[in-house]
């Protein structure tokens, strides 16, 4: 018979901290069990903290031009938000009165020894990695709402009480307020509080949801934010950089090429061609590889655009236009090409996609001209209904016999 073994003790979210240990552990642990991982709060991580600048200085820099700053101001009672974008002036702090406001002012390391200085104890950490040291004044009830940060961040305690709400739930919605300029939770049920005194520490990684209230008076929290690009920002700039040292002359090629089977088709043989073209296309299924050529290859080079129906275009008006043996003209400025896929096909039209049939599609892409013998299914129907609205199709009165 096995015997188990014991299981591990949970991992505490809440610590002591000291001038030696910050974190309240070593480095080596905090980055093993809590970075990237779960939330951890450090009580007295620097002790005596002393903020290292005064609110009315921050509140003179966040008037600089240079400075990137927000005031944001909430209305309780109606629940309303109002956020202003700096530079700020002396009036805008005259009309904020002494609750449910804050100010916000982003990378004051780069603009304050002091402040800068506040980076050392995170040293520990890849100097690429961090991103900057924003500052949140607030008074009472002040705070930016329920959020999520895509990056991980060390909130520091260091003027006055802030009242802390997160949320370690795996399964806690994330859908955004969409009545608030702020990027606010829609929901947001925290499963930990904590009221923090100056020198606390609460370090968050990405995706945690979390609020942050400024209580009893006056609250400033130094946030010590990493950089964490998206993937989309990752790939655009990398394709940026090797587009810069790809020669003009080294182009999309195909020496192999046969005689179009189906004009219009972007088949397997372009396929592969690209595959061989672009050095990271490889890593990408044909699906994805056939929907972002789709749409490129059709708006290349491509001088305008059709204007639009003038009426919104209806299932409803498309059938009387068929009704009365309407045929359609596509327009010259619209260019189209289409794919099949695993489990349909797509047709491509000035670099926006839409499911089609492929008789439909391969049709389009070679006539000029189309005449319906027949009802259109509901795949048809709703390309049709598209192309007209986006003026790619204009309707040709039937002639007279």
């Amino acid at each position: 018979m096995a015997i188990s073994s014991p299981s591990r003790k949970p991992l505490p979210i809440e610590v002591r901290g000291s001038a030696r240990q910050p974190l309240g552990m070593s480095t080596a642990q905090f980055l093993r069990d809590y970075w990237q991982k779960r939330p951890l709060l450090v009580r007295n991580a620097f002790p005596g903290f002393e903020p290292p600048i005064a609110p009315e200085d921050l509140a003179g820099l966040a008037c600089e031009d240079g400075a990137l700053s927000r005031l944001i101001r909430h209305d309780e009672k109606r629940d309303r938000w109002q956020v202003k974008t700096g530079p700020l002036d002396e009036a805008d702090f005259a009309t904020t009165g002494d609750a449910n406001w804050t100010l916000l002012v982003q990378d004051v390391d780069k603009w304050d020894a002091d402040v800068a200085a506040l980076l050392e104890p995170f040293a520990f950490l890849p100097s690429w990695r961090v991103d900057d040291v924003m500052i949140s004044y607030a008074e009472p009830g002040g705070g930016v709402g329920a959020h999520v940060d895509q990056y991980d961040v060390f909130l520091i305690q260091g003027l006055g009480q802030r009242h802390w709400a997160i949320s370690t739930d795996p399964d806690a919605p994330k859908d955004f307020r969409p009545d608030v300029e702020l990027k606010q939770l829609a929901q947001f049920e925290p499963t930990h509080e904590w009221l923090l005194e100056p020198g606390d520490m609460l370090y968050l990684p990405p995706n945690v949801p979390h609020d942050g209230v400024a209580f009893g008076g006056p609250c400033m929290t130094f946030s010590v934010g990493m950089r964490a690009p998206s993937q989309a920002e990752l790939i655009g700039d990398f394709a940026d950089y090797l587009a810069d040292r790809l020669p003009e002359e080294a182009r999309y090629t195909d020496p192999d090429l046969a005689a179009a089977r189906n004009p219009g088709e972007i088949d397997r043989n372009a396929l592969e061609r690209l595959r061989s073209v672009l050095p990271f296309a490889g890593a990408y299924n044909d699906a994805t590889l056939l929907d972002w050529f789709g749409r490129f290859i059709t708006r290349y080079r491509l001088a305008q655009q059709p204007a639009p129906a003038e009426r919104p275009v209806t299932a409803a008006a498309l059938d009387k236009l068929l009704a009365k043996g309407v045929s359609f003209v596509r327009h010259p400025w619209s260019r189209m090409a289409w794919a099949r896929t695993r489990n349909d096909c797509m047709l491509f039209v000035n670099g926006q996609a839409h499911p089609a049939t492929p008789t439909l599609a391969q049709r389009l892409c070679t006539e000029r001209e189309i005449a319906l013998a027949g009802a259109p299914d509901a795949t048809e129907q709703a390309l049709l209904v598209a192309l007209l609205d986006d003026g790619h199709l204009v309707p040709r009165k039937a002639k007279r016999g």
